[in-house]
């Protein structure tokens, strides 16, 4: 053979394997990526293909799915009282992704999730009929808290303590997810993102702020596991006003009549006296106090509902005047609502958190369960004493001190109200919290909540946590004690 065609024959020859093993390449190894990649409109096209699982509360589903004109993605997402709703669901959309419950669980809704196959399907990769997701939700706790909150702009969480099941989740202003699910809705979208009240911002979960004097219950649970003081009887040594170490400051009340010089830890609870919890802070350390917040869950990443909290923060580094400060829930201290209502639900079960979450179980077309979520997995953040010592002063709160907006009439009633400064200078408005729980005796239900209100519109000196976050509070307990 002349030696220039047996050369050109190995060259092509060698060209054949090259383009062979790149073939087997990308078929053997790269589908999986090539198929996953965001850019891949086949995905969408399959996302959209058939009517999407559904999102359901108390046996309802709040969500549906419509019929395309025009469009390669045959069916776009569609909420029943989306704005009601949208801090549980999240929204999808066929043109911005999806988040919360809906992104969680896209390949579930959508069909596409393996756990949905047939063996049959497996092998002819047929998309399987898409799955539901089932929440812990109780609708007429959402309801209330929706109503509630109106126009301010807030957010409310309630939880159940024993099986830690979140009852309601709000954030206001709101906005409806129907109005951004399509591939048209840019402008819809753009005037979303242009908000400076930012709707689609889940602030029960994912905005932590200042919590203030919610969290002296934290320090006041610090006090007693610690030995510090025996009970929330005993007296304290706490100057009124408290002369913050190492500087000429001193930590002052914002009742300057309130009883607070060497107050026990129910009076001073009772009056929200910062001078108490300032001293009781830096006497403790900021270790201590640190720690008593981590085990109520503050400090962790990992706090997932299953969406994803952020974090809620104890400052390390402190010297001993910011000590002072985060004693009552200032200087770098944050908390979502999640969070507060995680301290009132362990308190009122014993001292002990139940994980919380939204979600009761993953299911197929069928109502075959592919994952449950279990009620009850607790762990013990205090003592069922501190516990039990705690809730009768939250209780003496309601009763007699700053939180009487939360009565309900024949219903075991504890609660911590909160005003925390915002701004610098506390030259913005205050935000106005409070935290609680209620027992129903004859029925045995019990509830914990917590609701921040950032801004209502009222005036600086009507912001108090009694004045605009208790009252929400008490209609969310009233429905979640109802029959």
């Amino acid at each position: 053979m002349n030696r220039t065609i047996r050369r050109t024959s190995v060259f092509c020859l060698l060209l054949v394997l090259a383009l062979l093993g790149r073939a087997t390449w990308v078929q053997a190894y790269q589908a999986k990526a090539l198929a996953d990649n965001e850019h891949n409109r086949r995905n969408t096209i399959a996302q959209y293909a058939q009517p999407l699982g559904d999102i359901i509360v108390a046996g309802n589903p709040v969500t549906g799915s419509k019929r395309t004109v025009g469009s390669d993605l045959a069916y776009k997402r569609t909420y029943t009282q989306g704005e009601l709703y949208s801090a549980v669901t999240g929204y999808s959309s066929q043109a911005y992704g999806a988040t919360q419950l809906e992104g969680i669980y896209s390949h579930v809704l959508d069909g596409t999730d393996d756990r949905l196959k047939s063996p049959l399907d497996a092998v002819t990769r047929k998309q399987a009929a898409p799955g539901n997701i089932l929440t812990t939700i109780d609708p007429a706790v959402q309801k209330a808290a929706y109503e509630a909150l109106g126009d301010d702009k807030g957010a409310a969480v309630a939880i159940d303590p024993k099986t830690g099941r979140i009852l309601g989740m709000v954030s206001t202003p709101s906005y409806d997810p129907s109005k951004i699910s399509g591939t048209t809705d840019g402008e819809a979208w753009q005037q979303l993102l242009d908000d400076e009240d930012k709707p689609m911002v889940n602030r029960a979960l994912r905005q932590p702020l200042a919590p203030g004097s919610t969290f002296k219950l934290v320090v006041a649970a610090a006090a007693l596991e610690d030995g510090l003081y025996g009970s929330v009887d005993e007296r304290t040594d706490s100057p009124n006003p408290y002369p913050l170490p190492d500087t000429s400051r001193f930590l002052e009340n914002e009742n300057p009549s309130a009883p607070c010089e060497n107050a026990t830890l129910r009076t001073a609870l009772q009056y929200s006296c910062n001078n108490v919890f300032g001293k009781i802070a830096v006497d403790l350390g900021q270790d201590k106090v640190r720690a008593m917040a981590e085990k109520f869950g503050f400090n962790t990443d990992k706090l997932d509902v299953p969406v994803r909290a952020s974090r809620s923060v104890y400052p390390t580094g402190m010297d001993r005047p910011q000590t002072a400060l985060s004693g009552i829930g200032q200087f770098e201290v944050t908390a979502t609502p999640l969070q507060i209502a995680m301290v009132s639900a362990a308190l009122a079960n014993d001292g002990e958190l139940a994980a919380p979450h939204m979600v009761s179980s993953v299911t197929d077309s069928k109502g075959n369960s592919l994952q449950d979520f279990a009620d009850g997995d607790t762990e013990r953040v205090v003592s069922k004493s501190t516990a039990e010592q705690l809730r009768s002063a939250m209780v003496t709160v309601v009763e007699q001190g700053t939180g009487t907006n939360a009565r309900i009439a024949g219903a075991e009633v504890g609660g911590k109200t909160g005003t925390a400064q915002n701004g610098v200078g506390n030259s913005k408005s205050p935000y106005a919290w409070f935290t609680s729980y209620a027992k129903d005796a004859a029925g045995g239900k019990e509830v914990a909540v917590a609701v921040i209100v950032e801004d209502s519109g009222a005036a600086r000196s009507e912001v108090s946590g009694n004045g605009l976050a208790a009252p929400i509070a008490q209609k969310m307990m009233k429905a979640a004690l109802a029959d």
